[in-house]
């Protein structure tokens, strides 16, 4: 059966770039894209394109009967630094959004479900070296609180109404196509950027600041990869670790100053840097490779080869 997806939130870092992967694989008359706002004209010109609000039932239902949707992938999100300044309008878009899509799911709308959870579902309790899947889990933001409880929600659904949902928990992701989007691993797609611009970064986080990371074809193929495996091969289902590399502020500008031997970096950490010493600095994510064969292809010289030859072209093509 050919798949009718909807992708929920197709605007942002990582749902714009699932939208034109989608498209090419199935066609782009059965990817849905949708997002509140027309504010990425890409995606919006790119295919069908449908304005909604993630936390409106009623708009999710129609959308869903209107295109004959069998699958969402709900990518709309307020991420961890926006979400500590807006607490309520966090836990309400992430968690009522979230519930929408399970209960149209439990009702038989929905064959099968994507939500992402993320590396934020841990806290300073949780170990912070290869972070098992199975860990104490004491989220101290606001989003990790969304994702934490999201998770519980996703695995509850599963158990007690047999719905399809799947997940896996991004550490940060690392972009040239798309601007970040308000979290606490940005500065690692901010620094290419000024690299570039400035060949010069304040950075945000502290320079020995180790988080995990990951290349967004390396996240989109993962939530492809899970989407595609078999419904017994999916053996955890309120959300898996995922992984590829760990690195800090002062790793990446070096791998940057083999490229740029200019480049100098200066650090001032601000309230985000509470949030990132709260996070892993690095991920076991040995059930996702036992159980649906995930492999990450991209090491951060890679990332960072790709990072500065792309963001350069693009500098050149918009002058």
């Amino acid at each position: 059966m050919t798949p009718k997806i909807l992708i929920i939130g197709a605007c942002g870092q990582i749902g714009s770039e699932l939208t034109h992967t989608l498209r090419s694989i199935h066609g782009k008359d059965n990817v849905i894209a949708s997002d509140i706002s027309y504010n990425n004209l890409d995606i919006v010109n790119s295919g069908i394109f449908e304005i909604l609000d993630a936390q409106d039932y009623t708009s999710v239902k129609v959308c869903i009967d209107k295109h004959k949707i069998n699958t969402v992938y709900l990518m709309a999100a307020m991420l961890s630094a926006t979400g500590e300044k807006y607490p309520m309008k966090a836990w309400d878009l992430n968690m009522d959004s979230l519930f929408h899509v399970l209960n149209l799911a439990k009702e038989g709308f929905i064959k099968k479900l994507f939500w992402p959870s993320s590396i934020a579902v841990f806290g300073p309790t949780t170990p912070k070296e290869n972070t098992p899947q199975y860990t104490i889990m004491e989220p101290s933001t606001v989003y990790g609180i969304t994702k934490q409880v999201g998770e519980r929600w996703c695995e509850y659904y599963h158990n007690q109404y047999g719905v399809d949902v799947r997940s896996i928990r991004y550490p940060g992701i690392i972009s040239w196509k798309t601007l970040p989007g308000g979290g606490t691993t940005d500065y690692a797609v901010e620094i290419y950027h000024k690299a570039i611009a400035d060949n010069t970064y304040e950075c945000f986080l502290s320079e020995n600041t180790q988080l995990p990371m990951m290349f967004m074809d390396d996240a989109i193929k993962a939530t492809i990869d899970i989407m595609d495996a078999k419904p017994e091969d999916i053996k955890i289902r309120s959300s898996y670790n995922l992984s590829a590399v760990s690195f800090t502020p002062k790793e990446i500008t070096k791998s940057i100053q083999k490229h740029l031997p200019e480049f100098t970096v200066t650090y001032k950490p601000d309230f985000r840097q509470k949030i990132a010493d709260s996070w892993p600095k690095s991920i076991d994510d040995s059930r996702a490779r036992e159980d649906w064969s995930w492999k990450h292809r991209f090491s951060l010289n890679d990332i960072t080869s790709e990072m500065l030859t792309n963001l350069k072209k693009k500098e050149k093509q918009s002058v």
